[in-house]
């Protein structure tokens, strides 16, 4: 039954699909979908804004118009839906929960002045360019802050054990997303990488791959990622040898 009552409104222009919002509601009436926070049926939503604080581009807002009415066992059914859902699901190897987004300065950010490039100040191991988490293609979601407006760089897995100065000569600068074309779903990639490429104005795409044969496929899940995104974005594609050197 429809009655006048507040109600969550989301402004997709502002959305960027971070996923905080989706944490926040205990009723769990919001989630992604083609990289934007949505409502997914007004009788979920309780219109208390609980989610509101946890937006960092100001993208809800409590309105009042006509809607189903706050339906609670409706929300209980749904919120036992998605944790039989999360329970079936398979555990994520890291051990890390998808929704948590993480961005920190990188080694040039935190270092503008360039003393750590001096042999004798460079902490083992290098520099790191790393500047935001997640990293798999599966957990990164389509409108994660840190790829808006970037130069984004999608990396097989085995590249940065093949590569000796990943984060140096690729990472640096860009946003990283990293995956198997071999042991997970292409399709499950070409649905999201388009996703990105519709929402977050990647400005240009590099492609660093292994030289055996299972890795040729990620260069083209991109490209069909583009074709259904109906985006035109600069491409580069590298390949890396067994003992890591560039061979194109």
């Amino acid at each position: 039954m429809k009655v006048m009552r507040k109600i969550i409104e989301i402004d997709e222009d502002r959305c960027t699909g971070c996923g905080n919002c989706v944490v926040a509601c205990a009723e769990g009436a919001i989630e992604i979908i083609d990289g934007k926070a949505k409502v997914i049926a007004d009788k979920y939503c309780d219109g208390l804004g609980a989610c509101i604080g946890d937006c960092p581009e100001d993208a809800l807002k409590i309105i009042e118009r006509q809607a189903d009415d706050f339906d609670e066992e409706a929300v209980e059914e749904l919120l036992n839906q998605q944790k039989k859902a999360e329970n079936e699901a398979e555990p994520i190897a890291c051990g890390c929960p998808s929704t948590v987004m993480k961005t920190f300065s990188t080694a040039d950010a935190a270092d503008p002045c360039g003393c750590a490039n001096k042999p004798f100040l460079q902490p083992a191991g290098g520099k790191s360019f790393l500047g935001h988490w997640p990293v798999q293609i599966k957990l990164v979601p389509a409108g994660a802050p840190f790829l808006k407006d970037a130069n984004l760089l999608i990396a097989a897995d085995c590249v940065p054990v093949a590569y000796p100065s990943f984060h140096a000569d690729f990472l640096k600068g860009k946003a990283v997303m990293i995956g198997c074309p071999k042991f997970d779903n292409a399709e499950e990639y070409v649905e999201k990488l388009s996703q990105v490429f519709k929402v977050s104005g990647i400005k240009t795409i590099t492609s660093a791959v292994m030289e055996v044969p299972c890795c040729s496929a990620m260069p083209v899940i991109i490209k069909k990622a583009l074709e259904k995104s109906g985006v035109k974005i600069p491409f580069k594609e590298i390949v890396i040898s067994a003992r890591g050197e560039i061979l194109s």
